[in-house]
C-alpha cells in the first residue's frame, strides 16, 4: 500500500464530496460583492505580510478570490473547473481528490511566506495543477474554449507548462514558488507513473532501434574480403559445403579460396 493510500484510508471520514462546487459558490460570493465594493477582494487574497499583522483569515478566504473580473470569463473558468474537478472525483473519489487539494492548498501557503510577503499570493495555481491533472488522466478531452473552438485538453496543459516555464524563469520569487507548489502537487501524485511510463518508452526506443539494426544487417557476408550484398547488390555469393561451417564466399573468392577445416583458425 502506498502513502497515498494509506493518507486517503485515514483522511476518508473527514472528506468532503463536491468540494469543487462549494469552492466555486465562495467565488461567485466574492465576486457579486467585488461589483458593489471593490475592496471586498483586497480583503480576501492571501498577503503574507497582512497575515502576520493578524489578519488571519486571509490563509482561508483567499481560495475563495474570484479567477477573473469579467463575468464571462469568469462563468467559462468557473465551468471549466467544476467540469475538471468533478471528473477527478469521480475517478480517485472524493478523500483522494480531497487531499490533491489540500496539499495544493497547503503547498500554496508555504511558496506564499517563502516568497515576498508583501505580494499577494494568487489561487491560480491550485486551479492549474486541478487543470493538469485532468489533462495527465483525460488528454483527448475535447474541450470548446467559449463553447466555441474544439481543442484537445493535451495541448491546452502543454501551453499551460510553457507557461509555467516562462513564469519561474522570468518571473518573481513568489510567482516561482507558486509555480514549484504547482508541479510539486502533480509530482507527488502523478511521478511514479511518468517515471514508469519513460522507463517504458526508452525500452521500446532502444526495442526499436535493434529491430532496425537487424533489418539493416547484410544477409550475405563474403569470409575473405568482408565485403556484403549490402556493400554491393549485384555480387553473387555462394556457399562453400567442402569448408568446415558452409561459410559465404563473393562470386571473386568462391573459386580460389582455400577451405577451411575444422581445426582452421
Amino acid at each position: 500500500m502506498s502513502w497515498l493510500d494509506k493518507l486517503e484510508k485515514w483522511f476518508r471520514p473527514f472528506a468532503l464530496p463536491g468540494v469543487t462546487l462549494y469552492l466555486i459558490v465562495g467565488q461567485t460570493i466574492v465576486f457579486a460583492a467585488t461589483l458593489s465594493n471593490p475592496n471586498v477582494r483586497a480583503n480576501v487574497v492571501l498577503i503574507p505580510a497582512r497575515v502576520l499583522e493578524g489578519e488571519v483569515w486571509r490563509l482561508v478566504t483567499f481560495v475563495f478570490d474570484p479567477p477573473l473580473t469579467n463575468a464571462i470569463f469568469a462563468f467559462f473558468a468557473w465551468y471549466l473547473f467544476y467540469l475538471m474537478g468533478d471528473a477527478l472525483e469521480n475517478q480517485w473519489g472524493v478523500a483522494r481528490y480531497n487531499i490533491f487539494l489540500l496539499i495544493a492548498y497547503l503547498a500554496t501557503l508555504v511558496a506564499a511566506f517563502l516568497g515576498n510577503p508583501g505580494a499577494p499570493s494568487s489561487n491560480l495555481y491550485i486551479g492549474g495543477s486541478v487543470f493538469l491533472a485532468f489533462a495527465h488522466l483525460f488528454p483527448d478531452f475535447q474541450i470548446f474554449l467559449f463553447f466555441i473552438l474544439p481543442i484537445k485538453v493535451k495541448w491546452l496543459a502543454l501551453i499551460t507548462w510553457i507557461g509555467y516555464f516562462l513564469r519561474f524563469t522570468l518571473g518573481t520569487w513568489t510567482e516561482r514558488w507558486l509555480v514549484i507548489a504547482a508541479i510539486s502537487n502533480f509530482l507527488l501524485f502523478f511521478g511514479r507513473d511518468i517515471l514508469l511510463t519513460m522507463r517504458s518508452r526508452r525500452h521500446r526506443m532502444a526495442r526499436q532501434v535493434r529491430e532496425i539494426k537487424l533489418q539493416n544487417e547484410p544477409v550475405h557476408r563474403c569470409v575473405v574480403c568482408g565485403v556484403t550484398d549490402k556493400d554491393d547488390p549485384a555480387m553473387d555469393f555462394r556457399y562453400c559445403s567442402r569448408c568446415a561451417g558452409s561459410p559465404c564466399y563473393c562470386g571473386d573468392h568462391i573459386r580460389d579460396h582455400r577451405h577451411l577445416t575444422a581445426e582452421s583458425d
